[in-house]
């Protein structure tokens, strides 16, 4: 039996969990690249999509989290991975 509360309504406009969300694989690209292809790829989705990138070790995962934070988007989570990284980043 489930239970309502009065004036609570759902949320219209769910967000996507990690696991749908849209991938780019950015393993093997350099920086400032990776971030650039990064940038561009939160560009195409709407606001409060949610992406998840594949990064390499080094420069790409130092450089990337904090480039996209100043940029205004949201970091959700930084998983290591089998030899590489996988970062979930919201657009703002």
């Amino acid at each position: 039996m489930s239970e309502s509360i009065a004036g609570s309504a759902p949320d219209p406009s769910p967000k996507p969990s990690p696991e749908s969300s849209p991938s780019i694989d950015l393993r093997g690209v350099p920086c400032p690249l990776s971030f650039v292809r990064a940038k561009l790829r939160l560009e195409k989705v709407p606001p409060g999509q949610m992406v998840e990138l594949w990064l390499d070790a080094g420069e790409a995962i130092e450089q990337v989290p904090n480039s996209l934070a100043i940029e205004g988007h949201k970091i959700h989570s930084l998983v290591e991975r089998d030899r590489y990284y996988a970062l979930t980043v919201e657009r703002v």
